[in-house]
């Protein structure tokens, strides 16, 4: 750049060259003037202008303050010539914020570089969006940045810096981005080929499955599919592999994910999970000299581990990562130990059991003392969640030890640690009000209100706490020098409850009142105003030391403190009238608080409040973390209610509306084919009907893509295989399926379909079924793919009941014997309707077969009719027995349909089944 611009080179060497910062101002000064008037006179080209905006963003560079030359930069951004084009976005980025009034100025010329097919200027624009990240820029063009990442036809750097230039729009302004309406294609780029691309995208997945589970759902199987692909068939290019770990950022980010989610019920996906985190640990078995791959190496193990607490903490993997996390706490390597409590902590919070980790207990307790404070940290946070009634005196006295040479980074968390630990398994009220004075009297100005607040509340509601922890208060304060929180503390404890060791010789009221007062004068004028509170109870509760207390209040009724003037005047005109009725009613005992959460659990929540990245748990034992789903669930609801919101005023809104449309253009013009939640593709219905009682045909077509479907069953047990041609002349990517799963009825996936179908080519997808019990409908599948741009088609799948039937013969006794043991009532149901097509014998006897019942020849007198027995098999429920009797009238073109079952829901299900499809179908 200096190279071609010899006035900046020489402006450059003569700043360096002074020797002052005299001499800097006033050839900055110089050079100003000279700027401010070439921009004033005008007629400059675009080389000019480059070369004075260069300068001037030297300046700013240098630290000086600039105001002027914004509207040249913003010139040079429409300019065509790349490198004027480049320092006006410099200069864009560096000189505006995002709520500069510059920058609408900008936003047209941003998203015309956007819609251009350079694919440099398509970056440009991109990096000042990220850089500038303002909310109108937001609202303007984050459709034209997700139009870029979903296209086609973008290159992948364009879309590497797309996903992240979304995600730095999300993260400042989320209420902006409509993130569930985009889940579904943007889950579709974990498919991508270009690794880069998915850890970009997987960056920004992350942060919007956070706040919308439900609407990115489907990312869980292709993580694990992924992941699978990486670690077990190692299938990924040289070029992403780092010290012999291929893509740790990538599996990092995958494990990860896979966290936010409850662990899932497919049993294939369970299976790859668990040779995935196998294969992980067996791969960290040999330690490695290189430091660099035992860094990546643990990364990614550490994830693992964090993961397979989350599926399961019974699981083997689990105890061998015990057994590891053991040994890594105990490793020279800072960053390893660092890893290790952290881990452990994560085990701790999940884990029913303590042992294994209190065998590491004395290590642990090291672990406060090591030299690096963010493991003394992590030591901390281990010890608190492993802490239990067990080993509650230990943990709680090794930190009360520790309080007094910890960095003062440290102190106020521990002190809210100490506090709800000794609170949470106490099992002596003397030890828990011994540790809470001797905490607050250690911690000084590291106590916070609520500590003491907590203290107060608990011995004001525990009867049989109140005369110990009074005489406890009383000894502290006679001491010489008691921090003031435990003044308050004693304050109040002693004119609540002084009257309950006044009979003690060294606790009269005389001297509970010089103990206290003895500190008066060395508090702040909020604690005296406490005091004077005390002071006035005393009043009441001991009448004769009344006026040694009438002293102080006639004393402060002059003071410059308005509220400590005001409650003195108030108490010597109370204590001062001749009935002391009042006194006694206003001096009553307090009433116990009422219940409620611990204002030091939300208070240490703060504290460990989440940033991007939010934590899976949360610090604290087992019984912490159980309302942590509960907690993000509703999280995810609050935050579809919002995207629900802003949807439903967008609507209102005819002029926004057709803004918003533009984020689903692509750029070959066409328009993202979707299909909503829980609805059927239009068009699809016509090929279920027959598919119900056949084995195999086609689900579904269209002029990109025909699925068919072959599926055998035995007994409860079945397995459906699809088939997806390719009818385009290109491919066909990011193929992937999604069963909505119904009650009682299981089905798996053994693998996923390959993601890419080649032109012309077809591939198939394997389906293992099971029913547990009787159900009802069918499942739904749904299928995406990119052929061009996103397209979305709902089935439905034909699983039904009867798929699950095995025929049975039965001689004519046999069948009459059984129909009148399961009898009419609810288990029968007959039901008379028309034949919109001619009947055919023939045909009706196919359908009849397709459903799986064996037609019983010669059981009913008339040969028309038709009489079918079969058994229908569950799992979980049983067998159950069919019958059923077809009367067929083919001069009215009627049905009389009847069937009885051991069980009503299977009658009904039947009949649905069957009166359709004889109504309508013509074999």
């Amino acid at each position: 750049m200096a190279s071609s611009m010899r006035g900046l080179t020489v402006f450059i060497a003569d700043i360096r060259n002074c020797r002052v910062r005299e001499l800097e101002e006033k050839r900055i000064n110089k050079e100003m003037a000279n700027i401010r008037s070439k921009f004033k006179d005008g007629n400059l080209n675009g080389y000019q202008k480059k070369k004075y905006v260069c300068k001037l963003l030297y300046m700013y560079i240098l630290g000086w303050d600039i105001d002027f030359g914004h509207m040249e930069a913003v010139n040079l951004i429409s300019s065509n010539k790349y490198s004027e084009k480049q320092i006006g976005y410099l200069g864009v980025t560096l000189l505006m914020h995002e709520n500069s009034d510059l920058t609408r100025l900008v936003i047209n010329s941003i998203r015309k570089d956007l819609d251009e097919l350079n694919e440099i200027y398509n970056c440009l624009a991109l990096h000042a969006i990220a850089n500038i990240g303002g909310r109108e820029m937001a609202e303007s063009l984050s459709s034209d940045v997700h139009r870029l990442l979903i296209s086609p036809n973008s290159k992948s750097f364009v879309k590497k810096k797309a996903a992240l230039t979304l995600l730095r729009l999300y993260r400042k302004h989320p209420e902006v981005i409509p993130a569930t309406d985009w889940a579904e294609r943007i889950i579709m780029l974990m498919d991508q080929s270009d690794l880069g691309v998915t850890l970009c995208a997987m960056s920004l997945i992350m942060a919007l499955a956070q706040d919308n589970l439900d609407a990115y759902l489907g990312c869980y199987a292709k993580a694990v599919n992924r992941l699978s692909k990486i670690i077990v068939d190692k299938e990924y290019p040289q070029d992403y592999v780092y010290y012999k770990v291929p893509i740790p950022w990538l599996q990092v980010k995958l494990l990860r994910l896979l966290q936010y989610y409850p662990p899932s019920d497919d049993r294939e996906i369970q299976k790859k999970l668990h040779v995935i985190l196998q294969t992980i640990i067996n791969n960290s078995q040999e330690a490695q000299k290189n430091v660099q791959h035992n860094n990546a190496q643990n990364a990614v193990l550490f994830e693992a581990i964090n993961l397979a607490i989350h599926l399961d903490t019974e699981s083997q993997i689990v105890n061998q990562a015990a057994v590891l996390l053991g040994r890594f706490i105990i490793s020279k390597e800072t960053n390893v130990r660092y890893l290790g409590l952290e881990t452990m902590a994560h085990l701790a919070a999940c884990v029913d059991s303590l042992e294994p980790i209190k065998k590491h207990q004395d290590t642990i307790l090291l672990s406060l003392r090591d030299k690096d404070i963010s493991v003394r940290r992590r030591g901390l946070d281990l010890l608190y969640s492993m802490c239990d009634v067990t080993n509650a005196k230990v943990i709680v006295a090794e930190l009360l030890r520790y309080l007094n040479i910890a960095d003062y980074a440290l102190r106020e968390e521990m002190v809210l640690k100490i506090a709800i630990l000794t609170e949470k398994f106490a099992t002596e009220y003397q030890w828990y009000v011994d540790i809470m004075l001797q905490l607050i009297s250690t911690a000084g100005d590291h106590v916070g209100e609520e500590v003491w607040y907590r203290v107060v509340q608990i011995v004001t509601n525990n009867e049989e706490l109140q005369e110990y922890a009074a005489r406890t208060v009383f000894s502290h304060l006679k001491s010489p020098s008691c921090h003031e929180n435990l003044v308050k503390v004693g304050g109040y404890i002693l004119g609540e409850f002084g009257h309950l060791i006044a009979n003690i010789p060294e606790a009269s009221p005389q001297e509970q009142f010089r103990a206290i007062h003895s500190k008066f004068g060395l508090c702040t004028l909020q604690t005296r105003a406490l005091l004077l509170t005390t002071y006035f109870k005393f009043v009441n509760l001991f009448p004769e030391i009344k006026g040694e207390i009438l002293q102080v209040f006639y004393q402060y009724r002059h003071v410059l403190d308005s509220e400590l003037q005001q409650r003195a005047a108030e108490y010597v005109a109370i204590t001062t009238m001749p009935i002391d009725d009042l006194l006694q009613s206003v001096c009553e005992e307090m009433p116990p608080f009422p219940e409620r959460e611990s204002a030091l659990l939300s208070r240490l929540h703060q504290q460990h409040s989440d940033t991007e990245d939010k934590r899976t748990w949360i610090i604290g034992g087992k019984d912490a973390n159980k309302e942590r789903d509960v907690a993000r669930l509703t999280l995810t609801s609050r935050n579809n209610s919002m995207d629900n919101k802003v949807k439903s005023e967008t609507n209102g809104n005819d002029d926004i509306d057709l803004v918003g449309l533009e984020g689903l253009k692509i750029n070959n013009g066409d328009q993202l084919s979707t299909t909503p939640p829980g609805s059927v593709t239009p068009g699809s219905e016509k090929f279920i009907d027959r598919l119900l009682f056949t084995a195999e045909g086609v689900l579904y077509e269209d002029t990109r893509i025909l699925i068919g479907i072959k599926s055998e069953y035995h007994g409860n047990i079945g397995r459906l295989a699809l088939y997806f041609v390719n009818r385009t002349q290109t491919n066909i990517t990011s193929l992937t399926t999604a069963i909505e799963n119904i009650s009682d009825l299981i089905i798996t996936t053994p693998q996923p379909p390959p993601s890419i179908i080649s032109q012309a080519n077809q591939t198939q997808q394997l389906f293992h079924i099971e029913c547990k019990n009787v159900f009802t409908g069918m499942p739904n599948v749904r299928i995406s793919f990119i052929s061009g741009t996103l397209h979305t088609i709902v089935l439905k799948l034909p699983v039904v009941l009867s798929k699950f039937n095995d025929p049975i013969q039965l001689n004519g006794s046999e069948f009459f014997a059984r129909w009148k043991q399961i009898g009419a009532g609810p288990r029968e149901k007959q039901v008379v309707f028309r034949s919109n097509v001619p009947i055919n014998l023939s045909g009706v006897r196919t359908i009849i077969l397709g459903f799986k019942f064996e037609i019983l020849e010669e059981v009913d007198p008339n040969p028309t009719n038709i009489v079918g027995a079969s058994v229908l098999h569950t799992s979980g429920g049983g067998m159950f027995g069919c019958l059923m009797r077809l009367e067929p009238n083919i001069e009215a073109q009627m049905y009389r349909l009847t069937v009885r079952t051991t069980n009503e829901v299977v009658t009904n299900e039947i009949c649905t089944l069957l009166e359709p499809r004889l109504a309508n179908e013509s074999i």
